[in-house]
């Protein structure tokens, strides 16, 4: 979902280079504004930060509606310190909502679904969550909690004044440093208390509020660096646990360049070894390179329709619109089928294709940047080696995204976390782990890294999904599975053989089917690769 209110411009701008993708339950209802535009020709909390209910014992939850839900929901909110040693210091507000079983035969659980960025809000999302995680709903409440710095818990917001459009406005003009300051000096907020360990606190907080005694969790992006901390510090509260789109402990997300890089490299092979794909764009590579060195020379002005209002604008376009539309349109499916059309519009200087899909990340796709920096600053960028810095050198992604990171870091001073954070998890909670192998940001070697001293896992690879394994394939049915027999030994993952990869977008007319082609064909039968901690064994 695009969210205006969120980010500027400026910083806006930045999180298509080097921001985790935003989780599959928003992306997919855009698909239509991109359409139209390819149709336009031209024990871990100490006991002092315990959570102060707001209201009495008997009352911790209100009616509510919230953005595409028909039905009543419950919200409520606990009190907690922002420092959680600082007990009597200032205290935000940490909300959460409540999506009621349909059938509430196990009222002491509750599913919670924790969403990507960083930056996202769970809240926002719970139209999304509820389709994904509709069969779990029939027993167990669903629960979203925005974590602090998102949404509606303290967000750490950054305004712009300025009122140029996201079509004309110059991203490569940014000074990153200045407009860190700037955010920075917006920001009435201690920023070093945002990080995940500490958010953590608040989501166990709110489960005690609650009453619930177990919960299952669902971890998205990365929602699942946020599901492996409870599961390293409260396992006693958890029953089960998903994690779909896995950022392991051991990895920093700023090696996020390098799945980038390998996302495209998929998208050029399967057109390539497509007939009808490769017959229409038959040198899609180079057409890619001959816009990315047109736009590296200078930024092109033309006239164009504003994707989302139809009204006649001024397109800018730069080589990050140009390569950060790309990387958001390797998200999804859908929007993935029309990249090569995209591509090939644009080498031939036509660039309201590839506006349609910049439109999905114009406004900063729905992430609190101040939160994504803290965690970021905080997590990730001491991790950065000299081996990294030497492969990003041979990527504009990622070096661009390095050094948007870097120079927002030194500004945005959050100390390190301890070397122990980036450990790898060691479980017996039953945990299944989902892959998408066209995943262009956290590809099945995270996962298989995740899984390392997950000793009850099992770990499942879809051969044709993105980002959001299960927001595409069956994989939410296998989820409804492990939540209800709490064990993973039985889960039949046959049912991700199913080829869901949409049809490459050739031309207003047509469509092409999908064809199988040797690339298309897997290796064996079971297209699912599937690795079961378990027992030890694999199954390809």
């Amino acid at each position: 979902m695009i969210n205006r209110k969120f980010v500027s411009k400026s910083l806006a701008s930045r999180l298509r280079h080097y921001a985790l993708p935003p989780s599959a339950t928003g992306t997919s209802r855009l698909a239509a504004v991109i359409i139209s535009a390819l149709f336009t020709s031209t024990s871990y909390a100490s006991d002092a930060g315990q959570p102060q209910p707001l209201d009495t014992a008997e009352v911790k939850t209100h009616s509510c509606h919230l953005d595409g839900m028909s039905e009543q929901l419950q919200c409520g909110k606990i009190s907690v310190p922002e420092n959680p040693q600082q007990p009597d210091g200032k205290h935000i507000d940490i909300h959460f909502a409540i999506l009621p079983a349909i059938k509430d035969t196990h009222p002491s659980e509750a599913l919670l679904a924790i969403a990507g960025g960083p930056g996202q809000s769970a809240i926002e999302h719970a139209a999304g969550f509820d389709r994904l995680l509709n069969k779990v709903r029939q027993q167990r409440d669903i629960l979203l909690i925005d974590q602090r710095g998102t949404g509606l818990s303290n967000i750490l917001n950054c305004e712009d004044s300025e009122a140029t459009s996201m079509l004309s406005f110059n991203d490569e003009g940014v000074d990153i440093i200045a407009d860190t300051e700037k955010c920075l000096t917006q920001t009435d907020a201690d920023i070093t208390q945002y990080g995940s360990q500490t958010a953590l606190t608040d989501f166990e907080a709110v489960r005690t509020y609650l009453g619930y005694q177990k919960l299952h969790l669902y971890g998205v992006s990365y929602g699942t660096r946020m599901a492996q901390l409870y599961m390293r510090h409260y396992p006693e509260a958890l029953s089960t646990v998903t994690l779909d789109g896995v950022v392991p402990m051991q990895q920093s997300v700023v090696a996020i360049g390098s799945a980038i890089e390998r996302g495209f490299e998929l998208l050029m092979r399967d057109c390539a070894s497509n007939a009808a794909c490769h017959e229409q764009y038959p040198d899609l590579l180079n057409d890619f390179k001959t816009v990315d060195a047109r736009l590296t020379k200078q930024p092109i002005k033309q006239s164009v329709r504003d994707p989302l209002t139809n009204e006649p604008s001024t397109l800018l376009m730069t080589r990050g619109k140009f390569n950060g539309a790309i990387r958001m349109g390797l998200y999804t499916p859908a929007i993935r089928a029309l990249l090569p059309h995209a591509i090939h519009q644009a080498a031939k200087e036509d660039y309201q294709p590839i506006l349609g899909i910049y439109a999905l990340s114009a406004d900063g796709i729905g992430l609190a940047m101040g939160m994504h920096a803290s965690v970021v600053c905080g997590e990730d960028i001491h991790r950065i080696s000299d081996q990294m810095r030497k492969d990003a050198k041979e990527s504009y992604i990622s070096s661009t995204m390095m050094e948007g990171l870097e120079k927002t870091c030194e500004i945005w001073k959050v100390p390190p976390v301890a070397d122990s954070f980036s450990e790898p998890i060691s479980s017996d909670l039953p945990t299944l782990l989902l892959s998408g192998e066209l995943d262009p940001a956290t590809p099945p070697n995270w996962g298989a890294l995740a899984a390392k001293n997950l000793t009850n896992a099992k770990h499942l690879i879809s051969p044709f999904a993105t980002h959001g394994v299960a927001a595409q394939t069956c994989a939410n049915d296998l989820i409804a599975d492990l939540v209800d027999s709490a064990s993973i030994k039985k889960i039949d993952a046959s049912c991700l053989e199913k080829d869901i990869r949409r049809s490459f977008y050739l031309n207003a007319n047509s469509v092409e089917p999908v064809i199988a082609t040797d690339a298309n064909i897997p290796a064996s039968a079971d297209e699912a690769t599937s690795t079961d901690n378990a027992t030890g064994t694999d199954k390809e």
